[in-house]
């Protein structure tokens, strides 16, 4: 058996929302690196980089809102990843303290329609991806979803530790293809100088940008610390964030400029990202195309199996909510299998205007998780400062409680506020983005709200009894490890 005792001999990962004990602990801190890296550097992403320039704006102050947004998204990202060495859980099952034993089946169910929302629309641009790199009629064949499908979710049943390594290697590829493909975007696309005025300001565009880019990387926020949850405990909390911040950054930011880049001179904007990516790869040199797309169509795969896998991890959170689950591969596969079924039965009847939604989908996203990422991270940071007894998560009589009133008070109050502030364009506009023309503000309100709310409703835990608890918890749990009584 390998390093990883997460397997069994068949070298299936058995674990799902149990807890990692320290004798299972392995890798390197410097592999979220590249996980996080590829989880941008992907079509998706790419398209995420044309809000600004849809909206009216330019490319330079397209250019500022997209490293503000994801400067801004992937720290609260970041700050979560360090959360999976110190507790050994997965990023979901965390919300319970929070929200109590059945409340998380609130966040539970946000999270779940957005694995199963990234799901259709990166399995049909992977099917789009590899039927446009042999042949531009078998562009639409659903064959394509069905097999992007089957891999991925292959690579979530074995699990962890092949998730890291298969990004790892693509990462090699991904960034040499970026590399030339990047080349192709500057010397053979010609920019106006009007796109880099910073006196032609469009707040509207800018603000929708930023706001995109923000949410796309707080989307990664409800399972970023599944893949650093097998990491020793040891582990700094400093390097699980730089590690994961400046390669889910830097992925994020590369891709979406070129996104910016092409749209400034396609003709039909954003109708068709793979067919833009494949006519720049094309300019190049001829062939280069097809290259780009097989190695865009390997990075959406990829993409499409975190998803899978948590997916699974957040559905049997929730079943296990009303019926006691046993963490077994058994469960891991049913669950997998009923992923895979929700997010293709939808990807082989998603049409245009599903695809044209995308950018409406991440601005929900952001409005959902905003309020959640405020509650989470200022219970760990700053009411517990990291301490949790593992065992009470999983005991409904616990005392987290079934019902955690203060993070469930406090997620909808700042939904609530930020419902003023709201802008999406077709959907809903808010009095007060109206009043300001349509610039949305709202995660500048809601996030602030809900941590000082929860804050506040959160002075009368009695922390040091808890920590006590948590630290004879965690010795027993480890004791019952060695002893091999867990499951």
């Amino acid at each position: 058996m390998s390093t990883s005792a997460a397997t069994t001999s068949r070298g299936l990962e058995v674990r799902s929302i149990d807890y990692v004990p320290l004798s299972e602990r392995h890798g390197k801190v410097s592999h979220i690196g590249p996980l996080w890296f590829m989880s941008n550097a992907q079509i998706a992403t790419l398209a995420t980089g044309l809000i600004s320039i849809t909206s009216g704006g330019n490319l330079i102050w397209s250019f500022i809102a997209i490293v503000l947004g994801i400067l801004i998204g992937t720290f609260f990202m970041a700050a979560h990843s360090s959360q999976g060495p110190r507790l050994g859980l997965p990023q979901m099952i965390q919300s319970r303290p929070q929200f109590g034993y059945v409340g998380a089946l609130l966040v539970w169910l946000f999270a779940y329609i957005q694995y199963a929302g990234f799901n259709i629309f990166n399995s049909v641009l992977a099917g789009e991806a590899v039927g446009g790199a042999i042949s531009k009629e078998q562009s639409s064949n659903p064959l394509w979803i069905w097999v992007v499908t089957i891999v991925a979710v292959v690579i979530a049943l074995v699990g962890y530790d092949l998730i890291h390594t298969f990004e790892r290697y693509l990462m090699y590829v991904t960034v040499a293809m970026l590399i030339l493909l990047t080349i192709s975007a500057v010397v053979n696309i010609h920019i106006p100088a009007s796109q880099f005025d910073l006196s032609h300001f469009n707040a509207v565009a800018f603000f929708g940008q930023l706001g995109v880019a923000a949410g796309y990387q707080i989307s990664w926020a409800i399972y970023v610390s599944d893949y650093s949850r097998y990491l020793p405990p040891t582990t700094s909390t400093n390097s699980t964030f730089q590690w994961t911040f400046w390669g889910s950054a830097l992925g994020g930011i590369w891709v979406m400029f070129l996104g910016s880049w092409v749209a400034v001179s396609a003709k039909d904007i954003g109708t068709n990202t793979v067919e833009d990516l494949k006519h720049v790869a094309d300019l190049l040199f001829p062939g280069f195309g097809i290259i780009a797309l097989i190695v865009a169509a390997l990075g959406l795969v990829s993409v499409t199996a975190l998803n899978m896998y948590g997916g699974s991890l957040t559905l049997i959170s929730s079943i296990d909510s009303f019926v006691k689950v046993r963490p077994t591969l058994g469960i891991r596969i049913v669950t997998l299998v009923v992923t895979a079924a929700i997010s293709l039965l939808f990807a082989l009847f998603a049409t245009a205007n599903f695809l044209g939604d995308f950018n409406a989908f991440l601005l929900l996203i952001l409005y959902l998780f905003i309020p959640w990422t405020a509650v989470n991270l200022t219970d760990f940071f700053i009411v517990r400062k990291g301490h949790y007894a593992i065992a009470e998560i999983f005991d409904p009589k616990g005392i987290y409680k079934r019902w955690g009133w203060p993070g469930i008070t406090a997620y909808l109050l700042g939904f609530v506020v930020m419902i003023p502030f709201f802008d999406v364009a077709g959907f809903y506009e808010g009095p007060v983005s109206k009043a300001l023309g349509g610039v949305d503000i709202s995660l500048f309100i809601g996030l602030p709200v809900a941590a000082v709310a929860y804050w506040l409703m959160t002075r009368h835990i009695d922390v040091a009894a808890e920590q006590e608890l948590a630290h004879r918890q965690a010795r027993e749990i480890e004791e019952a490890a060695a002893a091999h009584e867990l499951p």
